[in-house]
């Protein structure tokens, strides 16, 4: 992966018919006459009225709580004739990553889309694998076209993170990438973020991880539906790991866990840990291989179920201990759900009581999908409005102010030796 990003650096007259002609033709099974499109000049595509409500609804739920994430801007008068303030400006060109190989995911388009929208990015180049006709799935373009996408760049994979971050003679080079992709995608993003290519990264998103807490309350047919939201490999019962949750961490079960998700990929990974006495985990085996049996990709669902397990807990405070697993998607399905989130430290979203499946903040309740995954929650967010943003701090001076400050600044330069400094 190193070489092709090495390769795809090249004069942008070479480094675009490499890309057309060997990554995409190989990766992607598609020959492309055109592999970089402007979306103004892209005609809308049919969309049913159903699936354009659906996504219409998620996009003004997404654009409203990215929204809410503006502040105002604050002027702090620190010292009389002393005034400082912090000033966000928008990342003037952004690429974001949608997969597409195992699965259509128009809705990390608008995950992507709408904040970058609204924090004014001027150049927004949406990558997604194409076709095995060299189209663009309908629905994402639908999303893509709503939500103020520039460029459509058809292919996916560590060669498209490579083409943004590089730049080539018709995909515009970017400043920062965006997206949750496979173990490729994100050493791509990983090693580009350090090259000379001089990209920042939102965060490393690898394959997806859904950790659910449950306690005698919960109803077996929503914990299967939320473990079976995220695996894929063939289904084997739960089995019992560890009967002190403290042991989870990514480091401890480095070698047990592969960090997937159901539903999207064989390498996902679900774990359920039990709050105290009365699960009945066979009801939730059962209800699982039920399930599971009654997908379409029921396939993928069973494969991340064999990377997957249970831990039991005395209690919830004890299943919180989770903290240190770090967990991308972490589902309360306990009583009185509500009084816990504040003992939860380390999550990338976190989905409270019966009624909040994992699914909804997958598609439509207005938080982002693309989180942090393998414990990386522990120190990164998940997309935000403020991911799109960069900030920058003013400061101004009257005379009177300068008078106030200049001798304190003269004492703290000759300290350092920075006798410049010393001359304001």
């Amino acid at each position: 992966m190193l070489r092709s990003s090495q390769k795809l650096r090249m004069s942008a007259a070479e480094a675009m018919p490499q890309l057309k002609c060997r990554y995409t033709e190989k990766f992607d099974k598609v020959k492309l006459q055109k592999i970089v499109e402007n979306v103004s000049e892209l005609p809308y595509l049919e969309v049913d009225p159903t699936i354009k409500e659906a996504f219409d609804v998620a996009y003004g739920n997404i654009y409203a709580f990215h929204l809410a994430q503006k502040s105002a801007e604050k002027s702090v008068e620190n010292m009389k004739g002393v005034k400082c303030k912090r000033v966000a400006r928008s990342i003037g060109s952004v690429g974001l990553y949608v997969p597409g190989g195992t699965a259509v995911l128009p809705s990390t388009a608008l995950m992507l889309s709408v904040p970058a929208r609204i924090a004014g990015c001027k150049t927004v180049v949406l990558a997604t694998p194409p076709g095995q006709d060299g189209s663009i799935c309908k629905e994402v373009l639908y999303c893509a076209k709503k939500a103020g996408v520039t460029h459509i760049l058809k292919a996916g994979g560590a060669h498209a993170i490579s083409a943004m971050a590089w730049g080539t003679e018709s995909c515009p080079k970017v400043e920062k990438i965006f997206g949750p992709g496979n173990q490729y995608v994100t050493a791509a993003k990983m090693i580009l973020q350090n090259s000379e290519a001089m990209i920042s990264i939102d965060m490393p998103a690898g394959p997806s991880e859904v950790l659910v807490i449950a306690d005698k309350h919960a109803s077996p047919v929503h914990i299967a539906a939320d473990l079976l939201s995220q695996p894929k490999v063939q289904f084997a019962s739960i089995c019992t790991l560890h009967k002190n949750p403290a042991c989870i961490g990514p480091d401890v079960l480095s070698d047990k866990i592969c960090y997937s998700r159901a539903e999207h990929g064989p390498d996902s990974q679900v774990v359920l840990v039990t709050a105290g006495d009365g699960v009945d985990l066979k009801a939730i085996e059962e209800e699982i291989s039920k399930q599971c049996q009654s997908l379409p990709r029921g396939d993928f669902a069973s494969k991340a179920l064999s990377h997957s397990f249970t831990v039991f807990a005395h209690d919830v405070v004890e299943a919180i201990s989770s903290n240190l697993y770090a967990p991308e998607h972490l589902i309360m399905n306990v009583k009185d759900a509500e009084k816990w989130e504040s003992f939860v430290e380390n999550a990338g979203s976190v989905f409270l009581g019966q009624w909040t499946p994992e699914s909804v903040g997958d598609y439509a309740s207005g938080t982002n999908h693309v989180l942090p995954t393998y414990g990386y929650a522990r120190m990164y967010g998940g997309v935000s409005l403020d991911s799109f943003l960069k900030y920058m701090t003013v400061q101004s001076l009257t005379e009177e102010g300068l008078k106030n400050l200049c001798p304190y600044v003269a004492t703290m330069a000759e300290v350092e030796g920075l006798d410049a400094h010393n001359e304001p």
